[in-house]
């Protein structure tokens, strides 16, 4: 099994910023072939969407509404996935999820448990 931990979420102004981390652990055969990871969300009342996903032969993903301002990135010697969220806007506010999967993009096997994002003044 794979544990994805996320952290970096809370409260902050509109135009503010925030880096979110997901942590990966597990064996080193249970993350062996894991190709993509990808940061989800869920705001209120709404479905769960894809923010941006990477993969380990480097491309990157962002969905419309976020480019210019949120970056994806990652180090695979700490097995770590961040997000740099730059000039929020309160309809980013949402419970952001981490996700690793083997089918580059098309399906993801692991979740972590999310981190909250909250775009207020």
């Amino acid at each position: 099994q794979v544990q994805l931990v996320e952290s970096g979420g809370g409260l902050v102004q509109p135009g503010g910023s925030l880096r979110l981390s997901c942590a990966a652990s597990g064996s080193i055969f249970s993350i062996f072939g894991i190709n993509t990871m990808a940061w989800y969300r869920q705001g209120p009342g709404k479905q769960r969407e894809l923010v941006a996903s990477q993969t380990t032969t480097g491309s990157i993903n962002y969905r419309d509404s976020v480019k210019g301002r949120f970056t994806i990135s990652g180090d695979n010697t700490k097995k770590t996935v961040y997000l740099q969220m730059n000039s929020l806007k309160p309809e980013d506010t949402a419970l952001y999820y981490c996700a690793a999967g083997r089918t580059w993009g098309r399906t993801y096997d692991y979740w972590g448990q999310g981190t909250q994002v909250t775009v207020s003044s």
